[in-house]
Order: C-alpha cells, then sequence, then structure tokens
C-alpha cells in the first residue's frame, strides 16, 4: 500500500509539473494545424519527443497500411504539405517515413517486468475551418490562432495530442515500476473517420489488452469532469461520388449536353429519401454537391459528399447498398458516367462496462476531477471504434472516455476553443489508468 501510495503521489507531482509543457504544445499545435494524412510537423515533432524521452518509436509503413488509408489528400498536395511541416519545424529524420502520408505513430514502453499491454489513442488532425481572428476569440487574443488561413483545430485534436505526449513523458521517468507494455498510438484523420482502419490492418492493436481513448468536450462542458465510458457510437459509411456528363451550350444546343448537376441532384433527393431499417435508427447527409463552371453551360461533372450512419452495423450496412444503387440509377437516368470512391468508414462500438467501472473508481481519487458522471450514448462516429472493436475481438477490454471542458463554441465552429485545465485530468487518469491496467499500480 505504501509503495502505490508513492506511486500514485509521484505521478501527481509529475502531472502538475507537465501541466505547463501541456499548455504550450496545445498552443503550439493549434497555431500549426494539419489536415488528415499531412500531419507531418505534428507526428515527426511528437515521434521524436518521445524518441528521446526512450520510447520506441515507429512511424510509416510501419504502423499504416498504405492502400487501407480513406480520403487521401492528392500526391500533389500530400507533397506540398510535406515541404511546408520541412519548413516550419518539422523534424526532418522522422518525417522521411511519413512523406506519402503515413503518419501515424506508434511508440511502445515495455516495462522491467511482464504484464499486460495497454494501448492509448490520442487523434493529431485538425479541420478545413477559417478560424475566428477578432479579439473576442481567445487564440487570436493571446497569439496562437491558426497560422493557417482555412485549416483549424476546432475538435480538440491538439489537446488529445498534448495529452498523449505529456503521458508518456511521465510514463517514460517511471519505466522501471512498470510491468507489461504501454502503447502510445498517434492517430491521423480521424475527421472523416479515415484513419484507423490502416493502424488497425497494421496490426498496431494485436497485443493489446486494454485499449482507452479520450475526448475532450463532447458530451460533457463541465471542466473537471470524466465521463469514463461512452458507447452507442453510430456505425458509419462515408462516400465521394462524380458524375461525368457532356458539356453544350445552353442555349444553342441544350440537347446535345449531358448534364452532370441534375443527375446529381437526382442522386441527393434519392439518398436523403432512403428508407429506414428496423434494426436501428439512421443518418443520411449529403454535405456538398459541386458542378457547374458557367450559366451559360450544361454541367459536364458534378461531385458529391455524403456520409451514412447507422446505430449498428447491420443498419450502415443496409443504408451503403441502397446508396451505391441510387448513385447508379441517377448516373443510368440522365446518362452519365458516374465513380464511387469510398472516403471514410468506421464500426459501431460501445465500451465496457468492467473497463468503466476501473476508471470510475480511478477519476474518483483525483484531485483534478471535479465530478465523475455516468456513462453516455455518442449519437456520433469516432473512428476509434475500429480499434476498440479490434482489441475487444481478440477478448481485451476497451473504453472511451470523455474529459470534461468548457467551451467557447461547438466542436467543427470557427470559435471553437477548450479551458486547458482540462489537460490536467486527462494526463492525471490516462496516465494512472496506464499503470493500474497494466498491473504497475494495483487497485486500491
Amino acid at each position: 500500500m505504501e509503495n502505490e501510495e508513492t506511486l500514485r503521489a509521484a505521478v501527481i507531482a509529475q502531472s502538475e509539473e507537465e501541466f505547463d509543457s501541456a499548455i504550450e504544445l496545445r498552443r503550439d499545435l493549434h497555431a500549426n494545424p494539419e489536415l488528415g494524412w499531412t500531419e507531418f510537423r505534428t507526428a515527426s515533432r511528437a515521434a521524436a519527443t518521445l524518441d528521446a524521452v526512450g520510447w520506441e518509436v515507429r512511424t510509416g509503413a510501419d504502423v499504416c497500411v498504405q492502400d487501407g488509408r480513406m480520403g487521401v489528400p492528392a500526391a500533389s498536395e500530400l507533397a506540398s504539405a510535406w515541404e511546408s511541416a520541412l519548413a516550419n519545424g518539422g523534424h526532418p529524420g522522422w518525417m522521411e517515413p511519413m512523406r506519402n502520408g503515413l503518419t501515424g505513430v506508434v511508440a511502445e514502453l515495455r516495462g522491467s517486468r511482464p504484464g499486460p499491454t495497454v494501448a492509448m489513442r490520442f487523434d493529431m488532425d485538425a479541420l478545413p475551418i477559417l478560424e475566428a481572428g477578432d479579439d473576442g476569440h481567445r487564440p487570436a487574443r493571446e497569439g496562437f490562432i491558426s497560422q493557417r488561413p482555412g485549416v483549424m483545430h476546432a475538435c480538440g485534436h491538439d489537446a488529445h495530442t498534448a495529452i498523449g505526449v505529456s503521458v508518456a513523458r511521465i510514463l517514460a521517468r517511471l519505466r522501471d515500476q512498470i510491468h507489461g507494455t504501454i502503447q502510445i498510438i498517434l492517430q491521423p484523420a480521424e475527421e472523416g473517420t479515415r484513419g484507423a482502419a490502416a493502424m488497425v490492418a497494421a496490426g498496431v492493436l494485436d497485443q493489446a489488452d486494454y485499449f482507452l481513448c479520450p475526448h475532450v468536450g463532447a458530451t460533457s462542458e463541465m471542466t473537471g469532469e470524466i465521463i469514463p465510458g461512452v458507447s452507442g457510437f453510430l456505425a458509419t459509411t462515408k462516400l465521394d461520388a462524380w458524375y461525368y456528363g457532356k458539356a453544350a451550350h445552353a442555349g444553342l444546343a441544350p440537347e446535345a449536353g449531358l448534364n452532370a448537376m441534375l443527375g446529381a441532384a437526382q442522386a441527393a433527393l434519392g439518398l436523403h429519401a432512403l428508407s429506414r431499417h428496423s434494426a436501428g435508427n439512421s443518418r443520411v447527409n449529403v454535405g456538398v454537391l459541386q458542378a457547374g463552371t458557367g450559366r451559360n453551360i450544361i454541367p459536364a461533372e458534378a461531385h458529391l459528399k455524403l456520409e451514412l450512419r447507422g446505430e449498428v452495423s447491420e443498419v450502415t450496412e443496409y443504408l451503403d447498398e441502397q446508396a451505391l444503387r441510387v448513385l447508379a440509377g441517377a448516373a443510368s437516368m440522365w446518362g452519365l458516367e458516374h465513380r464511387v470512391e469510398r472516403a471514410g468508414a468506421a464500426p459501431g462500438a460501445a465500451s465496457d462496462d468492467e473497463l468503466i467501472e476501473v476508471l470510475r473508481a480511478l477519476a474518483a481519487t483525483l484531485p483534478s476531477v471535479t465530478h465523475v458522471g455516468n456513462p453516455t450514448f455518442a449519437g456520433a462516429s469516432d473512428d476509434a471504434t475500429a480499434m476498440m472493436r479490434r482489441v475487444q475481438e481478440r477478448g481485451g477490454k476497451a473504453a472511451y472516455v470523455i474529459v470534461g471542458t468548457e467551451l467557447a463554441a461547438g466542436h467543427h465552429n470557427e470559435r471553437f476553443d477548450i479551458s486547458e485545465q482540462c489537460l490536467l485530468p486527462g494526463i492525471q487518469l490516462f496516465t494512472l489508468a496506464a499503470l493500474q491496467l497494466t498491473g504497475s499500480l494495483p487497485h486500491s
């Protein structure tokens, strides 16, 4: 018991010492956001930090199956982002294996004695949003606003990465007291549920007995609150569809054209009219329809971006089949060619009750935690579910944890900002959970 309390006290003290550095890192990442599969600066600097404190670090093709990625930017965009990151403080040596957009990072810390493996996932990517620039927005007022116009950390992934790096730095100092193995997974391209599948396919979760994942805010806007488990994640599929017709003069010879815009519009209407499924709730949304080049030209090309969500995977699989039929039918109706690409996907998942209770009890002991909430229903999607399911299918336990924070505005909003006080309970909970689940810190 004395050793246990000594170790707990050491973690609490070290987390408080790390707090200022965590804020500094979060602000640096907020000012330098990167979109999915282009997180070269973020990933390389994190990899260098973890390597420097003694973690075994793998990147690139070792942790990310190239053909398993979804929604990958064009080669020219990847090359431009790579050069930009290199010029803006990216670590050259760690960036090299990531050159083609393989921006995942997996770090392992092997303890001095045998024990279970605990994997913890922290996502890194930002969103294509122009951040508010007026003095009413704290990052603008205090000088850490995004330096990349049109790209912004508007979902808290900068905080997630800062928590993960801080946890890793603390655990590295405690290596001699650790049993088993601890993994830090820095995941690219969570937005659009594009990144986890490629890391799962690379086998990075195949040895994990436990899996943990944090999200700041979301279902809790109370700084100091921990919600120790989230369930009810909606399974999702993201599709991109292109329609190809024939341009023509809209006044002189409209009959000579094949209108791609009308085909895409017909598809959008049909998609929003898809029948529901008796196995659970569903969501369908066409979020983008782009077409045309001029008012007097029959549009030759059109592009749709859509998403499907289901309460269970059976519902999403049904929607996927029906959506492909609608997309093809619209093309046939208007005499168009078309193609469809899968831009993202994630299964449904639920946190394990046994692990929720472990985290609930642990959170209740933390000085930075003012309230431990009840498990909550997600009602949304996150591709951490692919990692959760992989661990659970192999007999392990998984939990998705909410770290509460006051929000300046909702997620995916140009005025999104967090209370940085939330970093401390996140660091403390994930550090102590890793120690407890590996058997390094016995249950109280």
